[in-house]
């Protein structure tokens, strides 16, 4: 008797049920609060740090990381489900519920400063993660999923994100028009103020150019930017206006970290690297090459997957599930929490970061992004170990 061949068994996603820990770091911050709140340990307001900058970068060098990818066949019901969308959803109410239990504390328990700093950047560290939760939905199609991206913003009164990361960055990212692409020789501390003030004037810009098109001004109600910042302005003035102005320096210190925790992430995604241009003179496509990638299971878990980051700029509407592992992609040596360490300490980040930079490049130092302000000193100080990496 003839035997028919058994059918090929159906690709299951084997860590459906660990996004579920996608929340980990807001939750372990809310209980820390409430830890506090109940038993006065004051140490507790700093557990959104002792997270971020211990626990993480330890766990992803326990548990390493996972290169596998899930087969093209499979993508679509991956896409499909809304399962991971309500993983997302989930996130945003439990983050208001921090930020404003946060101000609660703040101001009705006297803290010296210090104990209300950690208060602050742990919310901030919230409100941070709030702005990937938000990166996720923004890209997404629904009308539902683009404005709960929008509320997701509000805490950082980062809402002008929405329009420049969307229609500026990718458009523009890896190149030396893109505020949010570190250039090489770059420290964070001469990017940020670029990246923010340049940010601003892009989303400003491109809202501008949009309203002119449809024959309005750019300080109509249509403006996504002044939206946004409305439900910033809407949500700071409730709280003051149940709490009192005393919790006004909790909402900027923890608005302030927060975004500056986008602005690191920026940092390191791109750092270096540089889109060349065609014979048309225009810049070729965006490739994974073009984005630091890093396959560290634990932090990608935490960050919905941001951390493929080579993926989601070579296919920006691909969901966090989906997104794939490429091996011709630079990779980042830690986790962003290893690496965000790094970021803030430059001679330790330049030591580690400029050598992949020139290798990923073989040693061509006209193919990267340098630094304007330090060229020659930077074409004079690697140029002869880049002419060595490619003898």
């Amino acid at each position: 008797m003839q035997q028919t061949a058994a059918a090929p068994s159906r690709w299951v996603d084997s860590k459906r049920y660990l996004w579920l820990l996608s929340p980990t770091v807001t939750l372990v911050a809310a209980v820390g609060l409430l830890g506090f709140w109940k038993f006065d340990q004051t140490w507790l307001l700093w557990v959104g740090f002792l997270i971020l900058y211990g626990a993480i970068p330890a766990l992803d060098w326990i548990f390493g990381e996972d290169t596998s990818n899930p087969p093209n066949e499979a993508l679509a019901d991956l896409e499909s489900d809304t399962y991971y969308s309500w993983v997302l959803y989930a996130f945003v109410p439990l983050q208001m519920a921090v930020l404003v239990f946060g101000g609660w504390l703040a101001v009705t328990h006297d803290l010296p400063w210090y104990h209300q700093a950690g208060l602050a950047l742990t919310v901030g560290i919230v409100n941070g993660i709030g702005i990937n939760t938000a990166h996720e939905l923004g890209h997404k199609k629904l009308k539902f999923d683009r404005w709960l991206a929008r509320i997701a913003l509000a805490p950082t009164v980062y809402g002008h994100f929405f329009v420049e990361h969307n229609r500026g960055h990718h458009k523009n990212v890896a190149t030396p028009h893109d505020p949010a692409s570190s250039r090489f020789g770059e420290s964070f501390y001469a990017f940020l103020p670029r990246t923010i003030i340049g940010s601003f004037r892009s989303a400003w810009h491109l809202e501008a150019e949009r309203l002119q098109r449809l024959g309005k001004g750019v300080w109509s109600l249509q403006n996504e930017n002044l939206q946004s910042w409305s439900m910033s302005v809407v949500l700071f003035g409730a709280m003051i206006a149940v709490l009192g102005w005393a919790v006004l320096p909790f909402l900027i210190i923890q608005a302030v970290y927060g975004f500056s925790m986008l602005e690191v992430v920026n940092y390191l995604e791109h750092y270096g690297l540089l889109r060349q241009k065609g014979q048309d003179g225009r810049f070729v496509r965006c490739e994974p090459e073009h984005s630091w990638n890093s396959n560290h299971v634990v932090s990608n878990l935490l960050l919905y997957q941001l951390q493929r980051h080579s993926d989601h700029h070579a296919n920006p509407t691909r969901h966090y599930q989906s997104l794939r592992h490429f091996e011709n992609s630079p990779q980042l040596p830690s986790g962003y929490a290893g690496m965000i360490v790094l970021a803030y300490i430059p001679p330790l980040w330049f030591a580690l970061m400029n050598k992949r930079v020139l290798a990923h490049y073989k040693g061509d130092m006209s193919l990267i992004n340098l630094q304007p302000s330090r060229r020659a000193e930077l074409l004079a100080r690697y140029q002869a170990t880049g002419q060595q990496a490619r003898a």
